[in-house]
């Protein structure tokens, strides 16, 4: 037993060297070795679609913690850090990505920004809808608010996608896909964005239908202003068509017999039923004012201005909505311009000729009906004879040398009658007016051309 203690008392110190050495080696080698694993267990997983993915090792053990999109993902991924060489054992905490149900999506658009909200199928899919909405939206801010979760319907990036170049469309509003069922609601920013909206739903991935298109069209706006300082008439807005816009722009430069009509408008979709019928008449208004706004938007005419006398201001605003189709609404801000200081007889021969040199007193072919073309220029000439209240004006009707003689005298006078009619129902006194018809007998051209007969039916105002 002696001899057993003295050998044992000299053996264990030996020990001690050998244990410090152990831990050494021990401290010096775990840190690389965890590392290696931790790298070769991320190399590992390379190729499979996990989202929050954590790695942590514990010398040969290894925690792996990550949200898969499958069971059997899920599974394949604890499965490749197992086979990692020098793993000895996988703590899994991995999980399956919440199922959404149902699978909701939306792309919503304000004044300033545009969120994605909702759900994604992927990572890869969220990257691909946040690029694509960067992409097309011109520098619009793209918040991102989508969750990652399961139960996408098939085909889904392919319908989001086609969605996401519609929100350009928008000036606001909300796209949503609810499994398979697109709903839209808000404003295109332009006319015919909406159209344009349900012509590109027409091409929705098979399987994908649209559940609600509340998409609504921007107002379709037709401006006219009349500006007596640049004697001009802005025409601007939009029109149906090319025809509808040809037609306008003549029927501007009838009425407006002495204006510069300058013409922005643009032709585009859109227009509500009855917008010829509707704007032709107050064009007409328009051209009686002396200054004056003609705003139409969608169905309604709202119209401002300053009339050149009292009666005429009573007829503009009892007569505007008379003529528009049923369904239209109007409103008349109709004032008086402030009167124009009195002249003499001489002064008021030269406002008569000067107006009559720049437009007609136009009739409905070969009758006495005055055209409502000319109620503008008719109305200046009410004006100015308000001016020469003391003076007698003779009413002079001429015709071209067509047809007989004796109906062509008929006519003249009844046309100049016709003038006083109107000259009185403004409130002009009738004694003031004779009328005399010279028929074809005092031609100022020849009649030989249409444009000379044109120059030759006419009506002269003639102060006595």
């Amino acid at each position: 037993m002696r001899e057993l203690f003295r050998w044992s008392s000299k053996w264990w110190p030996g020990v001690i060297p050998l244990v410090v050495f152990w831990a050494i080696a021990c401290w010096t080698s775990t840190p690389p070795l965890e590392a290696d694993l931790a790298a070769r267990s991320t190399a590992a997983l390379r190729d499979t679609v996990l989202d929050k993915r954590r790695i942590a090792v514990a010398g040969r053990d290894v925690t792996f913690a990550a949200d898969a999109f499958s069971e059997e993902g899920r599974r394949s991924a604890v499965a490749s850090v197992e086979s990692v060489p020098g793993v000895r054992l996988v703590n899994d905490e991995t999980r399956l990505v919440p199922e959404a149900k149902p699978f909701v999506w939306s792309a919503e658009r304000d004044v300033v920004r545009v969120t994605l909200g909702g759900s994604s199928p992927l990572p890869a899919s969220k990257g691909k809808l946040l690029e694509a909405a960067r992409a097309g939206l011109g520098g619009v801010e793209v918040v991102d608010q989508m969750n990652l979760s399961r139960g996408a319907p098939p085909r889904f990036d392919s319908a989001a996608l086609l969605l996401l170049d519609q929100i350009g469309k928008l000036k606001d509003g909300k796209i949503t896909i609810s499994d398979t069922k697109v709903s839209l609601s808000g404003m295109a920013r332009d006319l015919g964005g909406r159209e344009a909206i349900a012509a590109a739903l027409r091409n929705l991935p098979e399987g994908f239908s649209v559940a609600a298109n509340e998409i609504k069209a921007p107002p379709y706006i037709f401006q006219a202003y009349k500006d007596p300082v640049a004697s001009s008439v802005t025409l601007s807005g939009y029109v149906p068509d090319n025809n509808v816009h040809a037609a306008l722009a003549a029927t501007a430069a009838r009425k407006f017999f002495s204006e510069k009509v300058v013409d922005n408008l643009k032709a585009s979709v859109g227009a509500p039923a009855g917008f010829s019928q509707a704007v032709v008449p107050a064009l007409g208004a328009l051209s009686r004012l002396s200054t004056g706004t003609l705003v139409v938007s969608d169905r309604e005419v709202k119209l401002s201005g300053d009339a050149f006398y009292d009666a005429a201001a009573v007829q503009i605003r009892a007569g505007l909505g008379k003529d528009f189709p049923q369904g239209w609404q109007f409103k008349a801000d109709i004032s008086v311009k402030p009167a124009a200081a009195p002249v003499d007889a001489t002064v008021c021969q030269q406002l008569f000729a000067d107006l009559l040199a720049k437009g007609k007193i136009r009739f409905e072919s070969g009758r006495d009906t005055i055209n409502p073309d000319s109620a503008g220029l008719l109305d200046r000439l009410i004006e100015t004879a308000l001016r020469c209240p003391t003076v007698n004006i003779e009413i002079a009707g001429h015709t071209d040398a067509d047809g007989e003689d004796g109906f062509n005298q008929a006519l003249s006078e009844k046309r100049a009658q016709a003038v006083i009619d109107y000259l009185v129902k403004a409130g002009l006194p009738a004694n003031r007016f004779t009328a005399t018809g010279y028929g074809s007998t005092q031609p100022v051209a020849g009649n030989d051309t249409d444009e000379g007969k044109a120059q030759n039916r006419r009506i002269d105002f003639v102060v006595r």
